[in-house]
C-alpha cells in the first residue's frame, strides 16, 4: 500500500514512563556530577540550573535556526555547561554516560506495545521502515538497543540531531531528503495529534492516527487517513498493508 512507513516512538511503538522533576531525581543528578567532579550543593538548585541552562541552548539554536518554528537542543550542551561551571571539562565519553544515568534514572519503564516487533517485521517485507522522533539522541539510543529495534529501520532521524522537532515542516523533509521518501507513497504513524498527525499532513503525507494511553486528550477532528481510537495496536496492520 505504502513505500515508507514512518513511525513516532513513544507513545506509538513503546510505551513508556517518566519523571524528571523529581527531587529523588536531582538529587542523583547532583551525586553523579559530584562523583565526577564538579559538586553542586542543595543550595545551588541543581534543577534550576538546568532549566535556565536549557532556555538559553533553545534559544541559541533559535537564533542559528530563524525558519525553524519548533526547536530542539542537544542536552549534552547543557550537561557540558554544568560541568564547566564547576570547573571540569568533560570527555564526550562523561557526556554520554551523564545522558544515560539521567535517562535511566528518570524512566521507570519502557516496553513496545502488543504485536509491534511482529508488525516491523511485516512491514519490511512491503517497504521501508523509517523512525522520525522528538528525543534526545543521548536518551532514546540505548532505549532503541534495550527494545532491541535498531534493526528494524531503514532509517532513523532524532530530533536532538537536527535541532528541529514535529510538527515543523523542515524535519519531516529532512527524513525526506535523506532518504528519497515520495510524499504520496509515505505514511506517518503516531499518538501525537499535533506533532504527528498534523506534522504529516503539512509534509503532504498519509497519515494514522493511534488514540495510545499516553496520547494527549483531543476533542477534534485530526483530519488524519486512518484513526484508531482504542489504541490497540494490532489494528495497524489492518491500515499499513
Amino acid at each position: 500500500m505504502y513505500d515508507n512507513y514512518v513511525f513516532d516512538l513513544y507513545g506509538t511503538l513503546a510505551d513508556i514512563r517518566t519523571n524528571e522533576w523529581s527531587e529523588e531525581l536531582w538529587k542523583k543528578m547532583a551525586e553523579f556530577f559530584a562523583e565526577n567532579g564538579a559538586a553542586y550543593e542543595e543550595k545551588d538548585d541543581l534543577f534550576g540550573v538546568y532549566t535556565k541552562l536549557t532556555d538559553a541552548e533553545t534559544e541559541k539554536v533559535h537564533k542559528r535556526h530563524p525558519d525553524y518554528e519548533y526547536i530542539d537542543i542537544k542536552v549534552e550542551k547543557v550537561f557540558r555547561q554544568i560541568y564547566e561551571m564547576k570547573g571540569v571539562t568533560p570527555s564526550d565519553k562523561l557526556l554520554e554516560e551523564t545522558g544515560f544515568y539521567f535517562r535511566r534514572t528518570s524512566r521507570e519503564y519502557i516496553r513496545l506495545y502488543p504485536g509491534i516487533r511482529e508488525l516491523l517485521d511485516d512491514l519490511k517485507k512491503h517497504g521501508r521502515v523509517f523512525l522520525l522522533t522528538n528525543a534526545q539522541r543521548s536518551f532514546t539510543w540505548d532505549e532503541l538497543e534495550i527494545l532491541d529495534i535498531v534493526k528494524d529501520f531503514d532509517g532513523i532521524l532524532i530530533s536532538s540531531d537536527e535541532e528541529c522537532s514535529k510538527p515543523d515542516i523542515h524535519f519531516f523533509k529532512a527524513l525526506e531528503k535523506l532518504y528519497s521518501l515520495d510524499p504520496k507513497k509515505t505514511i506517518m504513524i503516531g499518538n501525537d495529534p499535533r506533532t504527528d498527525i498534523k506534522g504529516g499532513i503539512a509534509a503532504g503525507w498519509d497519515t494514522l492516527y493511534i488514540h495510545s494511553n499516553i496520547s494527549p486528550e483531543i476533542d477534534y477532528n485530526t483530519g488524519c487517513t486512518y484513526f484508531i481510537p482504542d489504541g490497540d495496536t494490532f489494528k495497524m496492520k489492518d491500515y499499513l498493508i
